[in-house]
Order: structure tokens, then sequence, then C-alpha cells
């Protein structure tokens, strides 16, 4: 759904990279902070970016290291997201009465971000061409409105994106369950839904087990499914040290990836001049959703942990009789990887003393049967003993940076009785029970007229979710769109009837010296607070907001005081505490160098599962098929993006520079098709209620197994369909689409906002 204003030429390429970081990243870093913000609002930026007293990168979540800190604890795309974030340049009622919203839809996303920070509030009145401008007390009441005319509260969905803080999430939940529903999607719902299904079934956890510790003291580490180079590049430094203490490290990934074969430190002079500490020992290029085969066929080849497996676990003895009746070459065809490179893994585990740490993404998560692999996964560690041990267990690599806090204070579509009791005990309200919608159940829910009013807390929910029509003309049909925001996106040009933009503080910028806090991957909650001078006046906080938006809507109710709640984020946090396990002393501890980390019990082997212990599962043995001649497409991210921000035209560590409408193809593949380098196809997906296309996307061969393809997203995202989610999380299955390939056809009429696809 990008749309675009002219022919993208084709796209220049190279050899892919072989390690990732080095000079190349430190050069990309400055020439995106120093073009965006210049040296000296940039410079200070980035000196207290992941700073004990500074902000909180708003990019990914790994964690900051808890001891002393580096003069520069960030990564090429941290400095990135600070860079578009810390923007000085603005847009308000001046850009917005240059550029209707039809014009602003042909231009690209990229074009967007570059544009500038939001400054003032913008309404987008019903049959309007232009946004305008509206006061704050207007746009409240315009938003109270659209909401009081419902007929259910649940004919509204309040949708979150990882960006929120802790406070904003935990007050935004409360105004939903105040307003009287429990539909909070959220970016969650479209990545790490099954991490968090499998884990809380299998060990009563929905969060990973390890700390940066661990990986000091591991002796194996499995990197599935997932791109650190890009996707959370800091990773790569606690990988470099762990590999140059011995530990031995392993890529499971279709694609080669520059940031998993080696890392040239950026912080170091070696790194600078080029040269790389090699990181995969092996690499293991399972064709996608190859990943369960692969770990039910190393589970075949492990001796156990007898004694962990009687004192801690259940399940097992179903578990072992499934392994028994498993074939070696259903394993094989199904995983792509032969019986020999399997069961040297297998030795390796069983070498590394049961200091085993498995890491994975999205890559895992975005599969019908993801919940089901990372399941498996689960029982290979159950087998080794190696959760719960020190140098072991289980870590998903969240990509938001808060994604994970705002799930821990409420956001999440059916938070379990004792949070909503004990919410209700504190707020004086009476929350609803009922489920409600997730991102793909709002999408639904939205298209059929069932949900008729769409406020977003940050993210670019049009770029965001899968199937892009289906999601556009769900937008369109609902009677407002409320996005409270930073930038300017596409989800503020695909609207309702009428359309609000909200424009709010970053999370570099001062909040009248008030602080906030984030939950990173490993659990560890941290104070951010921003130091920036705002980039326009009279921007208010996410909190300020979300709690103006109460007052306008449900009103002062119980023992909620919206504003005098907003005040002081201290009091926002007291509640935080009285409401969610973990948080004793909330506001003392935060403050804290290097914060807290919330308990764990899975790492201490407590297991809050239905049996009081872990729980070995035993799903069939699958993997996603396709039709003869037909591909498994997945989406992914390049190196100049940050979810949908897209910051450039380039992927340098995959060689491609100033394109994005690509395929990448196994170069078999594209002979067998007649298909040469840089010809423009067009990609077709294949479900029961239809077909989608994605049309002239140029062809790159690429290393990668037979039968595959990639694209990025959010071009690509067109051929997911709505109907194509993981079985027990809903997420959609974004890595996993059947695509069948054609040279282009002609350019048809754009449409959908997004020109050159359908």
């Amino acid at each position: 759904m990008s749309g675009m204003s002219e022919e993208e030429p084709g796209p220049r390429v190279s050899p892919p990279g072989k390690e990732a970081g080095g000079w190349p990243a430190v050069a990309s870093s400055l020439r995106h902070v120093v073009g965006r913000d210049g040296l000296a609002r940039g410079g200070r930026a980035l000196a207290r970016l992941n700073q004990v007293g500074g902000f909180d990168c708003p990019s990914c979540a790994w964690p900051d290291p808890d001891g002393e800190r580096s003069f520069a604890e960030f990564c090429e795309n941290g400095a990135k997201a600070v860079a578009s974030e810390a923007m000085k340049r603005t847009i308000g009622r001046e850009f917005f009465a240059r550029h209707s919203v039809a014009d602003l839809l042909e231009r690209s996303d990229e074009w967007h971000d570059k544009q500038g920070r939001l400054a003032e509030p913008m309404i987008l009145r019903e049959g309007a061409s232009h946004y305008e401008p509206v006061g704050w007390d207007e746009a409240f009441a315009v938003l109270a409105e659209e909401l009081k005319a419902l007929d259910s509260p649940d004919e509204a969905a309040f949708y979150t994106s990882g960006r929120a803080s802790n406070e904003a999430a935990f007050l935004y939940q409360m105004l939903a369950r105040a307003f009287g529903t429990n539909n909070l999607p959220d970016c969650s719902n479209m990545c790490h839904e099954s991490s968090g299904a499998a884990l809380s079934a299998a060990i009563g956890v929905g969060k990973g087990t390890v700390s940066l510790d661990d990986f000091a003291a591991a002796e194996v580490i499995l990197c599935v499914g997932q791109n650190p180079g890009t996707n959370h590049p800091r990773m790569l430094a606690t990988l470099e040290s762990a590999v140059e203490r011995g530990a031995r490290m392993v890529a499971i990934n279709p694609l080669k990836e520059a940031g998993l074969i080696g890392f040239a430190h950026p912080q170091k002079p070696a790194g600078l001049l080029g040269r790389a500490t090699p990181l995969a020992s092996s690499y293991l290029q399972v064709r996608v959703n190859g990943d369960l085969a692969l770990f039910r066929g190393v589970a075949k080849c492990l001796r156990d942990d007898p004694d962990f497996i009687a004192r801690e676990t259940t399940g097992y003895d179903e578990y072992r009789r499934l392994l028994a009746g498993t074939r070696w070459d259903d394993i094989e065809r199904l995983s792509g990887v032969s019986r020999r490179a399997i069961e040297e893994l297998a030795e390796l585990l069983a070498a590394g003393g049961r200091r085993v740490i498995t890491c994975w993404a999205m890559g895992l998560t975005q599969h019908r049967n993801a919940v089901a692999t990372i399941r498996e996964i689960v029982n290979v560690h159950l087998m080794l003993g190696a959760v719960g041990r020190e140098g072991a267990g289980l870590c998903p690599v969240r990509g938001h940076s808060n994604v994970q806090g705002d799930r821990t204070v409420g956001i999440w579509e059916k938070m379990p009785e004792a949070f909503l009791a004990a919410l209700d005990r504190q707020a004086g309200i009476r929350s609803p029970r009922g489920h409600g919608h997730d991102t793909v159940g709002s999408m639904v829910a939205m298209h059929d007229g069932s949900v008729k009013v769409f406020v977003a807390l940050g993210g670019n929910f049009a770029q965001a979710t899968p199937d892009s029509g289906f999601t556009a003309e769900a937008l369109r049909r609902t009677r407002l769109t409320c996005q409270v925001s930073t930038k300017l996106n596409r989800s503020h040009l695909i609207h309702g009837r009428r359309a609000l933009i909200l424009p709010c503080l970053g999370r570099s910028e001062d909040d009248a010296g008030r602080l906030v806090s984030c939950e990173n991957s490993m659990g560890v909650v941290q104070a951010s607070r921003g130091r920036l001078q705002p980039a326009a006046a009279g921007l208010l906080s996410e909190p300020e907001i979300v709690a103006r938006i109460g007052e306008a809507v449900v009103g002062d109710v119980g023992r909620i005081r919206w504003r005098w709640l907003a005040g002081d984020y201290d009091r926002i946090r007291d509640w935080i505490e009285a409401v969610v396990p973990g948080f004793d002393d909330y506001n003392r501890r935060v403050r804290e160098p290097g914060g807290f980390y919330l308990p764990n019990a899975a790492k201490q082997r407590k297991w809050n599962t239905a049996s009081g212990k872990a729980e070995f599962s035993a799903a069939p043995l699958d993997a996603f098929e396709v039709a003869e001649g037909r591909l498994i497409l997945q989406t992914l991210r390049s190196h100049d993006q940050f979810n949908t921000t897209i910051y450039g035209p380039d992927d340098r560590y995959r060689g491609i520079g100033g394109g994005r409408r690509i395929v990448f193809l196994n170069p078999d593949d594209m002979r067998r098709r007649g298909v040469g380098p840089l010809e423009e196809v067009d990609l077709t997906s294949h479900w029961p209620d239809g077909e989608r296309v994605a049309r002239r996307f140029r062809a790159i061969p690429y290393d990668m197994p037979p039968g595959m393809a990639a694209a990025y997203f959010p071009e690509a995202n067109v051929l997911v369909p709505a109907g194509s989610v993981a079985l027990g999380s809903n997420t959609p299955t974004s890595k996993a689409i059947e695509i069948s390939i054609a040279a282009s056809g002609p350019v048809e009429d754009p449409k959908h906002g997004h020109p050159r696809s359908s």
C-alpha cells in the first residue's frame, strides 16, 4: 500500500554483505542524524539515547546492559529512529492546505516521513479533500460525540503501538474498559502473539526466560527466524561477546543474512577498519516454515535430562511416542535440512552442557503453525533441562521498544480475571469481561460495520496490517478514525467518514521534566526521560492526550480523575503498582540506575500452568506446502526501515540500492520460470476467497532455498489474506503466503491509495 508519484527506477544490485556494522553503519547513522536534525540537536539526542537518566530508544526492545554502558549505547537503526523522531522541521496547517489527501496518498512512505513532525491537531471533515487545523477542545469533543453516539461500546476499537509508554498504555486500557469494551488490538497481535500463546501454555509465562547475563554464560546460542543485523542490531554486540568467549552460535534462517554471518563492531578500531568477528559457526538454511520439522528432528536425536523431566514436566511419555513414530524422510522433506546436519546440531546442543539459549522473532511467529513450532522449541529445551538454568533459556526477541510493557500493563483484548478485578478495585469501575477484538478481528469488524470508530495510540495500522485492500476498505467504512501520532503516515490518509490527527510529544522530547517507563525484551522496567525541546509549542504527551479523551468520553468516574492522574505520572505508576503484580515500590525502583527486573516465575522453575509443571506438547508434524509450480512468499524488512517507517530506499546488507518493489528468488527457480535478473514480475497470492495481486516487482536472485520468495512489507502486505492466521494466536501469516509469479502486464489504475498494486 505504498503510494508513489512516479515510476520507481530499477534498483542497484551488488553482492550481499558478509558482515553487519563497521564504518558504513557509523556513516549511515551520522548521515541520518545530521541530515534530519542538525549536528547540535542530533548530537544531544544520541548522547542521551539509552543512557541512565536519558530516554529509551523508540526502536527495538533489546535490553541495555545492567552495569556500565557505552558512551554510544545505540545502533544504526536506533540512530535512524531518533533522527526521524527528533526532527525540528514541522508540518501543520500550511502543509495540509497545500496537499490534499489524494495528493498525499500518491507520495511514498519515505516522503511522508521526511516532511517533519506533526505540529497541531488536524481534522478531516466529512466530504472534505484537505485536513484543516482544529483546537484540542474541539478535537476531543468530536471524538466524544462519535463514541457516545455508538449503540454499544463494542462498536469502538482502541489500537496501541508498542511505542507507547507504560503510563500511557495503562491509562489507555483503562479508558477502553471504563468506556465499556475490551476491543484493544495492538501491534503484538501481528508479531509475537504466537510466542505469548505458546510460552504461556508450556511454561506459564508469555515472556522470555533469559537475561543478558545468561548470554555471557551460554555455550550454544540458536538464532532462529530472525535477522538481528537489521531488526535489533544491538543484539550483535551481545552475540559477538558470547562468541569471543567461546560460545557456538547457530543460524537457522532461509535467507543468508549478513548480521548472522559476522559483525564488525563500529565502536572498536578493528570493526571500523572492517575486521569482523565471525558469528554463526553453522548456518542451516531451513525451508520457510520448516522449523517445526527441524526441531522435531533435533528432539529425536537428543538424550534427555531424566531428573529434570520427572521433577518439572508433564506430557513427556506422549511426546516420546510421537518422536518414535516420526519418519526421517518427512523431517528432511519438510525442513529442507539433511538428517546429518540435524544430528550435528543435536550433538552440539548435547555438548553444550545444557547451557543453550534459543532466540527467535517473526520468522517463526507469523505462520499457521507458529504456536506449535515455538512449543516444539520449548520441548527441546525441556528435554535438555535448559530452562531456569544459568546460561540457558528461551528468548523471543521483541520488535518495538515497549510492546512487551504494553501487554504487561493491560493492553490485551483478553486480560485475565485477576487483572480486571484488580483494575476494578483500584479504579472503582466494572470492566467488561467478554473478550474483545484483536487486530485481525478489528479489521474484519470494521469491514462488516460492527466497529464504527477506530482510535489508534501510535502506529500505522493501514500499513502494518495484512490484506491492504481489505484493511483500507475497512477503515473507510468507519464513521471516524483518530490517530495519535508524531509523524505523517498512510493511516491518516486512509480514513473514516471523519478523521482526526492528534500530534504528541516524542520520547526524546522534554515532557515538563516528567519521566515515563518501558519494559524491554528481558523484563527490565526502566525510566525514560526526554530532554530535547519539543518540536512545536502546544504538543501534548500521550498520557495527557489519553486523559483528555477519557475526560471527554467517560468523564471522571469511580475513583478515576483523568487530569489528576495525568498531571503527575507518579500517580499513574502508583495505580499500576496497585493493579499489576511485580511493580512493588514502582516509583522508587524505576528511578534506580538501570531500573528493575519484573518477576519471572519460569526462570525460577515455578510453572504457572494448568498442571503446575512445564508441559510438553505433541503437535502433528507439518509444514506449509503449496501447489505445484507455486512459491512460498515471506515478507521482511529492508535495512532502511523500522516496522512501517521507511527511512530510505536501500537494503545495504542484501546488496540492494534505490528500490523497494523487489522480490528475492532462488536462482534456479528464476531459470525454470524464464525470469531474468531485474525483470519485472507480478506476484499473485492464492487463497480460497480469491487472488490478490502486487504488480511490477523486480526479480533479484538470492541465496535461499528453492521454492521460496521474499519481498518487503508493507509493499507486499496486499498479498497476505486477512483470513490466513496462526492457529491459537490469530497472527497474520505474513511469512507463509502461496504465490505465483508471471511477467508484468500493463499498469492498471491506482486502487486503495497504492498505485501499481491491487
